[in-house]
Formats: structure tokens, C-alpha cells, sequence
């Protein structure tokens, strides 16, 4: 499912993301190393949707400035 990363829909890539973050209880660089993501590209593509990624909670959140 996370394969495609680079093209998902930045919605669905989110919410897969801060959901498996969620319930496996990883950090970022955890879940990019379990499911082979690079972590800089993942985190480029949600910035440039405006999602950032808040290390205390770990999630990805919309930015609103």
C-alpha cells in the first residue's frame, strides 16, 4: 500500500502514515526504515501540501498559517 508514496493521493498518504504512526507506536524514522520510505521525500511532499510533522505527538498535522 505505501509503495507508491511518490503518487498516492497526499490525503490518503497522511492519514495511512499518522495512522500506522499511531497504532505501531514508532517514530518517523521507524516507520520509514519498516516500510522503505525516504524519509526526506515523505516529508517534502507533505510540506508541500501543507502538512507538518510534529515529533511531540507524532503525526503529520495541516499547517494553517
Amino acid at each position: 500500500m505505501l509503495s507508491n508514496y511518490k503518487n498516492i493521493d497526499i490525503s490518503i498518504l497522511v492519514s495511512i502514515t499518522n495512522m500506522k504512526l499511531r497504532n505501531e507506536g514508532q517514530t518517523l524514522d521507524d516507520f520509514c526504515i519498516r516500510y522503505e520510505i525516504e524519509k526526506e521525500i515523505l516529508v517534502e511532499r507533505c510540506n508541500k501540501n501543507n502538512f507538518i510533522y510534529d515529533e511531540q505527538q507524532r503525526q503529520f498535522k495541516i499547517f494553517s498559517r
